[in-house]
C-alpha cells in the first residue's frame, strides 16, 4: 500500500514544448540539484532551442529525487529530465489502520527511503554538473572538443558569461593549437530559419488566412503621449510600440474569436490575452515570447514588460512559459520604414496583427478639409475557420477608436 501511494507521488519532469516549432532542446544548465525543494513557478533548467536560449519553470512541488539529462544534452519534447516526488499527505504518512489490534509489533517509527524512490545514491556526475556554473553552449562544447581546448577553463563572453564558440576559437588560436579550421559548425542563423520556415509553411498549408486593413489616425494618440511623457524621466517615458499593444489588448473585448487556438478541429477561445511580441534576434531569426495576461496591464506596466521582454530575449533568459502561451500576436515593424506588414499566423494561434512606420500623410478631417497626420497602417491576419471579414473588421475599428481617445489607453 505505501509503496504504490508513493509511486503516484514521484513524477516526471519533462522536457516541455517551447512552441508549436520546437522539436527538441539542449539542457545548458541545472539549477536544482537531487534533494533540492522545488515550488510551482520555480526556475530549474536553461534549456537552448533552435530558435532562443530560456529559462524553463516547473509546475510541480516537492523534492528533486534524480536528475536524468546531464547539461549538453540534446533530448526530444517530451523526455523525462528529472523526478519530482511529491510531498502530499498520502506519500508521507505510513497506510496503518487505527483499528489494527496491537499485536505486530512493528510501526517503522521512521519513513522508509522508499517512500522518495531514491534509495539509490543520485548519479555522481549530477552534483557536480549543477555546482559547475559555468555554461558552455553545445556548439562551444564540440570545437572545444575539436580542437582539445578545456571549455570549463574558459572565460565566457556570452549572455550571463555563457562560454561561446568565438571565446573557444580565441583560445585554441592563443594557445597556438594547429590552425586547421575546425569542421563547420551548423549555421545558428541558417537554422533558426529554417524552423521559422517549417512552421510559416504549414500555417500557411493549414490556416485558410484571409487579410484585413485600415489606415488609422495616429496623431491624437502620439500628442497625448507625448505630453504625457514630458514631465517624466527618460527610463519611465513610454514608447510607440506600447500605445499600440494597448489599443491590440482593449480591441479584443470587441473581437473574442481573434484570442485564442485552434486545436483538434475546434476553436477554443481564450479567458485570458497572452499578447505575443515578435522579436528579431541579432544573431538572426524571429521568436515572438508572450506578454502574459496583457489585457489586465496599464500602458506604464506593459511598457515595462515590452522593455523587459526585449533584453531578456536577447540575452537567452525567456521563460518557457512565455515562449508557450501566446493567444494572439503582434509584429510591429515601426522601426523599418515600412509602410504595411501582410504577417503570418503561428499556429495554433488565429489571428497576428500587424503595424508598419507611422508616417505623415495627407487626410480628410471629419469636416472633409485636408491635413496633414501621422497615419499607421494596421493589418489583420486571421483564421477563417473561426471568424470572418465582418468581425476582423470590428476589431480593426475597436483599435481604432482606442487610439483615437488615448486618454483610454492609460
Amino acid at each position: 500500500m505505501v509503496e504504490s501511494a508513493s509511486a503516484e507521488a514521484t513524477r516526471e519532469f519533462l522536457m516541455p514544448s517551447l512552441g508549436a516549432d520546437m522539436e527538441e532542446g539542449t539542457i545548458l544548465a541545472w539549477r536544482i540539484a537531487p534533494g533540492s525543494r522545488v515550488s510551482r513557478g520555480d526556475i530549474v533548467a536553461e534549456v537552448e532551442t533552435e530558435k532562443a536560449e530560456m529559462e524553463v519553470e516547473i509546475f510541480d512541488e516537492g523534492v528533486v529525487a534524480r536528475i536524468l539529462v546531464e547539461v549538453g544534452q540534446k533530448v526530444a519534447v517530451g523526455t523525462p529530465l528529472a523526478l519530482i516526488v511529491s510531498r502530499s499527505p498520502a506519500a508521507s504518512r505510513p497506510a496503518t489502520p487505527q483499528t489494527a489490534a496491537p499485536t505486530p509489533p512493528t510501526p517503522e517509527p521512521r519513513p522508509r527511503p522508499a517512500a522518495v524512490e531514491a534509495k539509490p545514491a543520485p548519479p555522481p556526475v549530477a552534483p557536480a554538473l549543477t555546482r559547475e556554473r559555468k555554461r558552455v553552449t553545445p556548439l562551444a562544447r564540440r570545437i572545444a572538443e575539436e580542437l582539445g581546448v578545456n571549455a570549463e577553463a574558459l572565460r565566457g563572453t556570452g549572455p550571463s558569461g555563457a562560454i561561446t564558440a568565438d571565446d573557444v576559437r580565441a583560445a585554441a588560436g592563443a594557445a597556438q593549437q594547429p590552425a586547421l579550421a575546425p569542421a563547420p559548425a551548423p549555421d545558428r542563423e541558417a537554422s533558426r530559419q529554417r524552423v521559422i520556415a517549417a512552421l510559416m509553411e504549414r500555417s500557411k498549408r493549414e490556416i485558410p488566412h484571409y487579410y484585413l486593413g485600415a489606415s488609422l489616425d495616429f496623431s491624437p494618440a502620439l500628442a497625448w503621449l507625448e505630453a504625457r511623457n514630458r514631465s517624466r524621466p527618460v527610463s519611465e517615458r513610454v514608447l510607440p510600440a506600447a500605445l499600440l499593444l494597448r489599443a491590440v489588448a482593449l480591441a479584443v473585448r470587441a473581437a473574442p474569436e481573434i484570442n485564442g487556438h485552434y486545436q483538434d478541429g475546434a476553436f477554443h477561445a481564450s479567458p485570458a490575452l497572452h499578447l505575443g511580441v515578435a522579436i528579431a534576434l541579432r544573431g538572426g531569426g524571429l521568436i515572438a515570447p508572450a506578454i502574459l495576461d496583457a489585457s489586465e496591464k496599464s500602458l506604464d506596466e506593459l511598457m515595462r514588460s515590452l522593455r523587459d521582454l526585449g533584453a531578456r530575449a536577447r540575452a537567452g533568459k525567456l521563460r518557457a512559459s512565455e515562449m508557450s502561451s501566446s493567444t494572439l500576436t503582434v509584429t510591429n515593424l515601426g522601426d523599418n520604414a515600412v509602410d504595411f506588414v501582410q504577417a503570418v499566423i503561428y499556429p495554433p494561434q488565429v489571428a497576428i496583427v500587424g503595424f508598419g512606420t507611422p508616417a505623415l500623410r495627407p487626410w480628410l478631417d471629419r469636416e472633409g478639409g485636408l491635413c496633414a497626420r501621422t497615419i499607421v497602417q494596421a493589418t489583420l491576419a486571421a483564421d477563417h475557420r473561426v471568424s470572418n471579414g465582418h468581425r476582423g473588421a470590428v476589431f480593426l475599428k475597436a483599435i481604432e477608436r482606442a487610439l483615437l481617445a488615448p486618454e483610454r489607453l492609460a
